[in-house]
């Protein structure tokens, strides 16, 4: 069922709805041995693991919640914005102390300043993540550094043609971002990856067994010492 290497945990499921109950028995332990803050992701991926963190008995009205990510130049009541999609999947129903996500409209010199001072303030004890079919974790794409802090990144084509779904046309999907650093994402006690799919399941081998390089953003998570990787059986085909 599951299998170690360096210091990853793989846990195998069956789809992302099993997935999603996985990762939410992590996160209510997590909650039971004192977390504080959780680093948290958007997208399809954590949509189960957020869905039974709205059905749960879990309060988090103590609790803070620091998002990887948003798109440079949405406002936060914009449909796409990650601000909405995040008031939309959890904390309209669940609402936490105090939430924060980099300002879309914010100046691209201070606004990675100032997010990284939320992050120095409130050390995350337990970051979600997602990953890029080009192995990306938050937008850091393949090449950033292992010492980057929140920045302003360039989106790839990949991942554009992965956002444009969301959008009404390709042209309106933004092309820039600010996002955690790696480094940033690193300083979590606690990381949880989740990957569903086969397109992901060379990003996931690529994480698990591969050299660690920047050209693989994601691999650098060998190195930390505390990740469970959560995939269904064909994210974890090349296992």
């Amino acid at each position: 069922m599951n299998s170690t290497n360096s210091t990853i945990k793989v846990i195998k499921v069956k789809d992302k709805n099993e997935g999603g109950k996985k990762a939410y028995e992590l996160i209510k332990e997590a909650v039971q041995s004192g977390a504080e803050v959780f680093g948290l992701a958007t997208g399809s991926t954590p949509e189960t693991l957020y869905k039974e963190l709205r059905s749960s008995e879990l309060d988090f009205s103590d609790k803070t919640a620091i998002n990887l990510d948003e798109y440079i130049g949405l406002s936060e009541d914009h449909p796409q914005s990650y601000h909405t999609f995040m008031k939309e999947h959890l904390f309209d129903s669940k609402p936490f102390k105090q939430t924060f996500m980099p300002d879309g409209l914010g100046d691209e010199h201070t606004e990675p300043e100032n997010y990284d001072k939320i992050i120095a303030e409130h050390p995350i004890d337990v970051q979600i993540l997602g990953i890029g079919t080009n192995a990306h974790i938050g937008f850091n794409e393949p090449g950033t550094s292992f010492d980057s802090k929140t920045h302003k990144v360039s989106l790839t084509q990949e991942t554009i043609d992965a956002n444009k779904r969301y959008f009404d046309s390709e042209e309106d999907v933004p092309r820039h971002a600010f996002s955690m650093g790696i480094k940033s994402i690193m300083s979590a006690k606690k990381i949880i990856l989740m990957a569903y799919g086969e397109n992901k399941a060379e990003a996931i081998e690529r994480t698990v067994h591969g050299p660690v390089t920047e050209e693989v953003p994601s691999s650098i998570l060998q190195t930390h010492p505390d990740v469970v990787i959560i995939v269904d059986e064909e994210a974890a085909s090349q296992l």
